[in-house]
């Protein structure tokens, strides 16, 4: 956060967090004292336009996962996107076009099973939750 555009990636930081709540993605709760937390982490990343000028700032809090550990903290996992080269095999088979977008946030609908907590990113934590 000591870059210039610290103003913009503050913004993009915001933003995440309002789409996640919109989409109601989690809830801020007290832990169980005996539940581990998992961290969390801001993983960043600038999108340009052909021209190689900044179009956007976008900011992603993503869990600590790899902290976790198989039977103790989750049962199984998967991830459930398709990647470009799946997609693209597809538009090649089937004879599609093929519109490309961008989207500012998506979500996916998956239902966990376990419980999970995540600490807060320490820049926007709320007391006592």
């Amino acid at each position: 956060m000591e870059s210039q555009n610290v103003d913009k990636w503050r913004e993009a930081m915001l933003n995440e967090l309002e789409s996640m709540k919109n989409n109601q993605v989690w809830e801020l709760v007290e832990p169980h004292k005996s539940q581990k937390l998992v961290g969390s982490k801001w993983v960043f990343k600038t999108k340009k336009d052909k021209d190689e000028r900044i179009k956007r700032f976008k900011a992603r809090l993503v869990a600590k996962g790899f902290t976790q550990r198989e039977e103790i903290n989750y049962i199984e996992t998967f991830s459930p996107v398709s990647t470009k080269d799946f997609i693209m095999v597809l538009v090649g088979h089937y004879d599609l076009l093929l519109h490309q977008m961008d989207v500012k946030t998506t979500s996916m609908n998956g239902e966990l099973e376990e419980e999970n907590f995540m600490r807060q990113p320490k820049e926007f934590a709320k007391e006592g939750k």
